[in-house]
């Protein structure tokens, strides 16, 4: 902020008590904060993130419901979607970052009813 920061934006999240917690460490900066989602592919993304990306925990609930589902795009877009119907209300924006699925932002904004 002394620096000339505007706004915050996170990593992934996937867990709302740990993003309510964050926010409320955050209220002092009264700055703009934006709440990163990526979404899902698959199983193996959502495991490959909880290893290798530091700061994302994708629960074990999402990564089973992408595990044993058919339709795999179908699936991430709407936890995508219900991930930003959460987000929404609890700050100030969502970043999408679509990692090379840009063609299912409309998708994901349809359903989250944006």
């Amino acid at each position: 902020i002394t620096a000339g920061a505007r706004f915050f934006q996170t990593q992934a999240i996937y867990d709302f008590d740990a993003f309510a917690r964050f926010m409320k460490r955050a209220e002092g900066f009264n700055i703009p904060i934006l709440a990163g989602i990526i979404p899902l592919k698959s199983a193996g993304m959502a495991r490959f993130m909880n290893k290798n990306v530091a700061g994302v925990f994708v629960p074990e609930e999402l990564i089973d419901k992408m595990a044993k589902t058919e339709d795999k795009a179908r699936t991430g877009i709407d936890i995508a979607a219900n991930l930003i119907k959460e987000l929404k209300g609890m700050c100030q924006g969502v970043h999408i970052m679509a990692i090379g699925w840009e063609k299912r932002i409309p998708a994901i904004l349809d359903a989250a009813g944006l």
